[in-house]
């Protein structure tokens, strides 16, 4: 069997390997999960279970396609790319349309653990009064873990009577204790009619915020590196190399350093920055404690640590444009200032825009920024507590998850997350739409 030609080789054999690995991934769980049953097995024997699968169906998909052996390089790739890229955005998903949270995370609850006295088939005694050990009321219906001696099993209440559990299912071991599990359940699209029933909220403000934070701080780091640009090309400017090195150095700083650095100089109290305005008979501003002013020095900050990329940007595009259309136009009798609005920008527009709509994209989602600098604070009235005045969209999904009303709400953080994602597709395939990348790439 020869190789298919083109593409559609290339993604033939991209599925067939990603298939060998997800059904020997799936074989391997099943047998981890047919084994734990009766044996206590750590959890990594899940990927020995797999190799053992991989390894002869290797064998057997390379007899039926001869030709996909020369693709057999690519299992690694495609290993990590299944383990760290698929596997967490379908958990994602999945958690997206549950309950899970740190309440409810499928793990035992070991401040119920309880001791068994007895045990005889499905029913077990305890050393004290069900409801009340296992704080559960009712107990009907809930999960609990019986272990012993490296030994565990899980099993659903099906009546409580005093001390007495009568389980729907026979135990395979005799069970030293009992706890109950913080289980969670599928609630489908419980999360999402929840944060759209608080859009007003939270939703449509933040992701407002989050549309002109990414587009001004676009803009105005584009303008700023470009103008900066066009002054460091001029190559009649002296120590031209060493006003670069002095531009570049917030860019060469780390960034997480840089903006600690910037929450004390913009100390409502004692930062330099309004020291420096009290000296000048400027009433001190409050930079990180009024909604609006925190969106100002977020920008602020942004340009701070976003410039020099732009200005580097510009530099090596117009590195690109030749000396012989300069000269042209001065022969012609063109300005300096025809020469950059008619050579120049229109010249700098292709290099510029994926550059431009990748910083669009990378500010979309800056978490570390608003992390760091004002956590997305300060308070406003009329938000949830997890999407105040400079959240955006990922720090409100993140302190959702980590922090919602002094808990975690996995579960809901995830949901977010997935509106999240349909928000940054539709908005880059305006932006495709619009410029005409797709159409450049075909």
């Amino acid at each position: 069997m020869k190789h298919p030609p083109g593409l559609k080789g290339f993604l033939l054999a991209m599925g067939l390997l990603l298939g060998l690995l997800l059904v020997a991934t799936g074989l391997g769980l099943a047998a981890y999960l047919a084994l734990s049953a009766r044996l206590d097995l750590p959890g990594w024997s899940v990927l020995v279970f797999a190799l053992l699968v991989l390894v002869p169906g290797a064998v057997a998909v390379g007899r039926l396609f001869p030709w996909l052996t020369d693709w057999y390089y690519f299992l690694p790739a495609l290993a990590f790319l299944l383990v760290f890229t698929l596997y967490p955005i379908g958990l994602t998903v999945y958690l997206a349309f549950t309950d899970y949270s740190g309440k409810r995370n499928g793990f035992p609850d070991r401040s119920t653990e309880t001791r068994v006295v007895a045990h005889e088939g499905a029913r077990l005694v305890l050393e004290a009064e069900a409801q009340e050990a296992l704080r559960c009321d009712p107990c009907v219906g809930e999960v609990v873990e019986a272990y012993a001696q490296g030994q565990r099993a899980r099993a659903r209440i099906q009546a409580v009577e005093g001390a007495t559990l009568l389980l729907d299912r026979a135990l395979p071991f005799t069970p030293a204790y009992v706890a109950r599990v913080n289980a969670f359940h599928f609630v489908g699209f419980k999360n999402f009619a929840f944060i759209l029933s608080q859009a007003n909220q939270a939703l449509f403000p933040v992701f407002l915020w989050n549309l002109v934070f990414a587009l001004a701080t676009v803009v105005l780091n584009g303008l700023v590196g470009l103008v900066l640009g066009l002054v460091l090309n001029n190559r009649a400017l002296k120590l031209r190399n060493l006003y670069r090195t002095l531009l570049i150095v917030s860019w060469a700083l780390p960034g997480v350093i840089t903006v600690q650095v910037w929450v004390a100089l913009l100390n409502y109290n004692f930062g330099a920055i309004n020291r420096l305005l009290g000296v000048l008979g400027i009433s001190p501003i409050p930079w990180l404690n009024d909604p609006d002013w925190a969106k100002v020095a977020v920008l602020l900050v942004n340009l701070w640590l976003g410039f020099p990329y732009m200005m580097t940007a510009t530099l090596g595009a117009l590195s690109t444009i030749p000396d012989e259309l300069y000269e042209a136009a001065k022969v012609d009798g063109a300005t300096p200032w025809q020469a950059l609005f008619r050579i120049t920008l229109p010249l700098l527009e292709k290099p510029m825009l994926p550059i431009l709509l990748s910083a669009f994209a990378f500010n979309f989602n800056n978490f570390y920024l608003i992390y760091l600098l004002t956590g997305g604070g300060p308070a406003q009235e009329g938000r949830l507590a997890t999407a105040q005045a400079t959240d955006i969209l990922i720090s409100w999904a993140y302190k959702t998850a980590f922090s919602a009303e002094g808990q975690s709400a996995y579960g809901l953080g995830a949901a977010i997350s997935l509106i999240i994602f349909a928000i940054t597709v539709a908005i880059s395939l305006v932006n495709f739409r619009v410029t005409g990348a797709l159409r450049e790439v075909r």
